[in-house]
């Protein structure tokens, strides 16, 4: 079963540097999404993940390639090459240009910061010399530069259009020098108009494509993902301001010449270049409409009241309470109005297209006391389907009786995650069931660090659960992520009638893995993830809340594929309203039997009778690389239960219990493999 090269790894351990990291991953992200995930990972991931097969990019950025020499050298950079030779690509930013040529010089001769050596990546055979243009001091703009860079047409065919010339951001690069003339695996890319401060050869090198083994380098002197609408005024640095207008003046053509150095790496660029969307209302509703009165009320000791107006200022976020009717009153038009005078929302710092702090802006949230929201006010999702259908599916489920009475929708908001769990004093007036969700994420959280745009057409909630303290020793918190995954497949495969046999599947421990329809029907079945679960917990009188994420691919075909594209021709599409509602459903009648009963042994085989990893062999990284069989999960603590094999393949009679917390499991290389 091979694996689908989806991610775009961004190096952001030891050696970088926030503001490079910062520049790359926001423009890979605007350049690549939805087609790939860009995700930031350090030295750890590199040394001891298995990243290789699911990477479709490793990109390493500004900083010190001393540091990435000090923890990757020797196993990390062999592990590197490895990836490259066997059909990776590798992109390398200003230090990780450094880093990926066979030797460095930087600043010969200034002892203070002299840099020279050899590297063992060595993917340029020749050296990279710099700085090209003086005045580079580390931690600081006094260096920094728009320098105008030509671009050679030639090297480009089918990467798109390419501009002549372009202004890139530059602060400490280096020239690419020797074999660049005779060598047919080195192309140039693009050299340095202006004059060096170095002997950078003929060619003034600036930009270089590398082919190595099966896969491919480009490194760079010069910042290409560097956008002017990221950059902060300095005004202690003389000529900065016009550095800035320089590089926006010239950002179309810059854009134009990193998707074709992507594009020229293999990866599948969004051409669009959309930008990320601004934050839209929140629409707090109730099955029944009055109700929605009477959870304000609730927060009544969290409410304060300013120029008659009323906020949540809690730990994260602001919150202003509107309603339908005041929602356009004069205070509220100023809070809304953007340069489009568009009801979204925008800080008043943005500039263009730059990285937004959202955690500035001011979330909006209209009570709808009296009726739902009307469909023009939620054009992308319709709360009649969603509570139809929610009372629907309760006539058949009589243990679901109130979990998503309360739903508060968003078009575009930061994270459904983020936006309950970061806010404890919002959070702490929740009820179970209330269900948060949204049709657009712009920063949505997976495991660990991983933030992403989670697209339209992507099924996205997140709902909390007050979990009494009392019950946790005997119904652990750990089984309610299996819960949810079993209410996830549940509800798609009842969704109506004909869709049970619908191919999804759970992957240990809260992964939604579906058949790839684009396999032919000949090869052996492939999976490919289509869904997540992200629980997080906080204690409150007496309660754990958790906040319970889902996330699924519906109708959206990027990056994997959707469960429309599991329907055969005569199913019709799913409604996200629909599913949603099927999901609370089902989660809340597992959840009353669970707090009932514990995990049951009818739990246990539903969710057996849904996983991938039916008598899976595997390795056990944790315990040292032996061979073991999946044979299911403990029904006390909800953990991963392994049989050691001899070298005959038969059992020994030992048996390990692994947490989710602690192992993960790479699925497509059968190794459980220890967290980092």
């Amino acid at each position: 079963m091979a694996s689908r090269k989806l991610n775009v790894l961004v190096y952001t351990g030891t050696g970088s540097t926030v503001e490079s990291v910062k520049h790359a991953i926001y423009s890979l992200r605007r350049l690549l999404s939805p087609n790939y995930a860009v995700i930031p990972i350090t030295e750890q991931v590199l040394l001891k993940e298995p990243w290789a097969p699911t990477c479709a990019l490793l990109v390493f950025p500004g900083g010190a390639d001393l540091g990435y020499c000090r923890v990757l050298n020797g196993e990390g950079n062999s592990i590197i090459s490895q990836y490259v030779r066997r059909g990776g690509s590798y992109l390398g930013f200003c230090a990780g240009g450094y880093y990926g040529c066979k030797r460095c010089e930087f600043e010969a001769g200034n002892k203070p910061m002299e840099v020279i050596g050899s590297r063992e990546l060595a993917f340029f055979p020749g050296t990279c010399r710099g700085g090209a243009f003086k005045g580079f001091q580390y931690h600081s703009e006094k260096g920094a530069r728009a320098v105008r860079v030509n671009v050679v047409k030639e090297a480009f065919r089918g990467s798109g259009l390419v501009p002549e010339v372009f202004t890139s951001y530059y602060n400490g690069g280096g020239v690419f020098v020797d074999s660049v003339n005779g060598n047919s695996d080195v192309e140039v890319l693009a050299s340095y108009a202006g004059e060096l401060d170095v002997d950078g050869g003929q060619e003034k090198a600036a930009l270089v494509y590398c082919k190595v083994g099966l896969g491919a380098a480009i490194l760079t002197g010069p910042h290409p993902e560097f956008a002017a609408a990221n950059l902060n005024p300095h005004h202690d640095v003389t000529g900065y301001d016009e550095l800035i207008a320089a590089l926006r003046a010239d950002d179309d053509a810059r854009t134009s010449f990193l998707k074709a150095c992507l594009t020229k790496l293999g990866l599948e660029v969004n051409q669009e270049t959309s930008g990320v969307p601004s934050l839209s209302r929140l629409h707090l509703s109730s099955i029944s409409s009055t109700n929605v009165d009477d959870l304000i009320h609730s927060w009544e000791e969290i409410i304060t009241r300013e120029d008659g107006e009323e906020y949540i200022r809690a730990e994260n976020d602001t919150f202003h309470l509107q309603k339908p009717e005041t929602m356009w009153s004069t205070n509220g038009l100023k809070e809304a109005l953007t340069s489009n005078d568009s009801p979204d929302q925008k800080p008043s710092d943005v500039r263009g297209e730059g990285i937004i702090d959202y955690s500035t802006i001011v979330k909006r949230i209209v009570t709808h006391e009296n009726a739902w929201p009307e469909a023009k006010a939620t054009p992308y999702f319709n709360h009649h389907a969603f509570y139809y259908s929610l009372q629907e599916y309760r006539r058949s489920e009589p243990e679901a009786e109130e979990w998503g009475d309360f739903l508060m929708y968003g078009d575009v908001v930061t994270s459904t995650n983020t936006l309950l769990e970061k806010n404890f004093k919002l959070l702490s007036k929740l009820p179970s069931g209330f269900t948060l969700t949204a049709t657009t994420q712009v920063a949505g959280r997976g495991r660990g660090s991983n933030v992403w745009v989670s697209p339209a057409g992507s099924l996205i909630m997140s709902t909390v659960i007050n979990h009494p303290a009392h019950l946790a020793p005997s119904r652990p918190i750990v089984f309610i992520q299996y819960l949810a995954a079993i209410a996830i497949v549940e509800a798609v495969k009842s969704y109506d009638k004909g869709y049970d046999d619908v191919p999804v599947k759970l992957k240990w421990p809260n992964d939604i893995y579906a058949l790839d329809p684009r396999q032919p029907s000949s090869s052996p079945p492939s999976y490919v993830k289509i869904g997540g679960i992200l629980s997080n917990c906080s204690y409150s009188a007496g309660s754990y809340q958790i906040v319970l994420g889902i996330g699924l691919n519906t109708t959206n075909g990027r990056p994997t594929t959707s469960l429309d594209a599991l329907l055969p021709e005569h199913l019709t599409p799913f409604r996200i309203e629909k599913l949603t509602a099927g999901i609370l459903t089902h989660l809340e009648a597992l959840y009353k039997k669970f707090v009932r009963r514990g995990f049951t042994r009818d739990m246990e085989e539903a969710y057996y009778s849904h996983w991938l990893h039916g008598r899976q062999i595997v390795n056990l990284e944790t315990q040292g690389g032996a061979k073991a069989r999946i044979v299911g999960i403990t029904r006390d603590w909800g953990m991963l239960r392994a049989e050691e094999l001899g070298s005959d393949g038969r059992p020994t009679g030992k048996e390990w219990a692994l947490q989710s917390d602690e192992n993960s499991f790479d699925f497509f290389r059968g190794l459980v493999k220890r967290k980092t």
